[in-house]
């Protein structure tokens, strides 16, 4: 498909209009998703783009365990109908929560109580080629691979196209009603903006010092079926916050990610990896992946600040652009929200301009209000937590979120036994439900009187999870 160069056009039902994404990961691929009935679509890629699920250079952070929740997997099948089975066909799982899931909390192993919630368990390059290839399987999207933003054209009351440097080293111009950067952490969005003379938006970082490092291992014979399997650090502990997680991904394949925050990373000795898993609370990742044979090296990523641009509070934003995705906040990856942030944005920024039309004066401004919705929850949730450990940078909670973290420790101590407050924490985890749901009055009466259940004093595996890997500990 030839790529649109000419200028947009004044005409009914998105027919002329014209929106440029830039990047092609996730966020791009879904803001084009969300863009598609409204406007003819470019999406600018700096990367060539592999026909399948192949790693790129673009998303170093894919080599990590990627956890795509509930909230995030039904706002990307609204964009993209029947993409769900499309991820399951092509290898991926679809685990309900929590009985799908091994998990030792912060306050103690999660029971595992029928389906409340879902995850979609695979690798980042599988969930995203499933996305690319059924979004470019339609009309009105064309990707520009190997191609390059320079700015932006327009002043600072509206954005008009940007100036692209082509494959080939020709510079183009490409006019556009909406100009959307979901570039991720590397977005050059706020210097464009600059240059144009916008006001900088607020900026925020939480930085805990955290390191992640990964390996796949080839899965024993018979877990097909096998849980989600993760060990998460304590706040409380005084010590560096340690994690590790198993996901079963496509292909008979473990995928491991390990976490440590300052005075407690791990390292991309090979040598060192089962060793870490097993020394953090509780060994059973490691003891999982004790005899299992791993299938690539250790890869490590140092790059996990959370950080958020807060764009919706600039007073003179201007219309003609939008920013998505990691372009606005990103977060320590343990919580998994990222995909789900995105994907919630872009349904946001969908809704928006099919309410107002992609032309309307102040879409930009509500679109990015929309964006900053769910990026609102999953900052509270990550930062939260982080600003806790040892050495960690940034602002330190006020009053008010201290009280309402003491509330969130005693309700976490009383969700792993009583489901009804689980239900609530999870459909909040998940990006399924608002953060009001963790204050009902149900739920509150119910942290109130605390757990029904004694905590478990070992992971819950069954027998046969156990029978199959030999020497998990009980």
């Amino acid at each position: 498909m030839s790529e649109p160069v000419s200028g947009p056009h004044d005409t009914a039902s998105g027919t002329g209009r014209r929106a440029v994404v830039v990047g092609a990961g996730l966020a791009g691929l879904l803001a084009a998703a969300a863009l598609r009935d409204h406007a003819e679509v470019t999406v600018v890629e700096r990367d060539a783009l592999p026909e399948g699920p192949e790693a790129r250079k673009g998303v170093p952070q894919a080599r990590h365990a990627h956890l795509l929740w509930s909230g995030g997997a039904r706002a990307m099948e609204e964009l993209l109908p029947g993409v769900t089975e499309a991820w399951l066909a092509a290898g991926a799982r679809r685990i309900p929560l929590p009985t799908g899931l091994v998990s030792l909390s912060a306050q103690g192993w999660i029971r595992r109580w029928p389906e409340m919630e879902f995850m979609i368990a695979c690798s980042r390059d599988l969930l995203e080629s499933v996305v690319r290839a059924r979004l470019l399987a339609g009309p009105r999207v064309t990707v520009l691979e190997r191609s390059e933003i320079l700015g932006l054209t327009g002043d600072a009351t509206r954005v008009t196209g940007v100036r692209v440097r082509m494959a080939d080293g020709e510079e183009r111009l490409l006019p556009a009603d909406l100009v959307v950067d979901a570039a991720g952490r590397g977005s050059r969005g706020t210097a464009w903006l600059d240059t144009l003379g916008v006001p900088p938006a607020p900026m925020e970082e939480v930085d805990s010092g955290l390191v992640y490092a990964s390996r796949i291992f080839r899965a024993p014979e018979g877990t097909e079926e096998y849980p989600v399997v993760n060990v998460q650090p304590n706040a409380e502990d005084p010590v560096p916050a340690q994690s590790a997680t198993l996901v079963p991904v496509e292909g008979g394949r473990w995928l491991v990610t390990l976490s440590g925050t300052r005075g407690g990373q791990p390292t991309a000795k090979a040598e060192e990896f089962v060793a870490f898993a097993r020394s953090v609370r509780h060994p059973v990742v490691g003891e999982l992946i004790s005899r299992a044979e791993p299938l690539t090296d250790v890869v490590v990523t140092r790059s996990t600040i959370n950080r958020r641009r807060y764009f919706e509070k600039v007073s003179r934003w201007p219309d003609g652009f939008v920013a998505i995705g990691d372009a606005v906040a990103t977060y320590n990856p343990i919580y998994g929200h990222g995909m789900s942030v995105a994907a919630q944005g872009a349904l946001g920024l969908r809704e928006k301009v099919a309410e107002h039309g992609i032309t309307a004066p102040g879409l930009a401004r509500r679109i990015q209000r929309a964006v900053a919705v769910p990026v609102a929850l999953a900052w509270e949730l990550a930062t939260g937590t982080d600003i806790r450990y040892p050495e960690a940078i940034g602002k330190r909670p006020n009053a008010m979120q201290k009280l309402f973290g003491l509330y969130m420790q005693r309700l976490m101590r009383t969700a792993v036994g009583r489901p009804l407050v689980f239900r609530a924490f999870l459909g909040v985890i998940t990006l399924s439900a608002p953060a009001a749901a963790l204050v009902r009055p149900e739920v509150v009466l119910a942290v109130l009187r605390g757990p029904v259940k004694d905590p478990l004093t070992g992971p819950p595996l069954t027998d046969r999870e156990r029978e199959i890997v030999p020497g998990v500990a009980r």
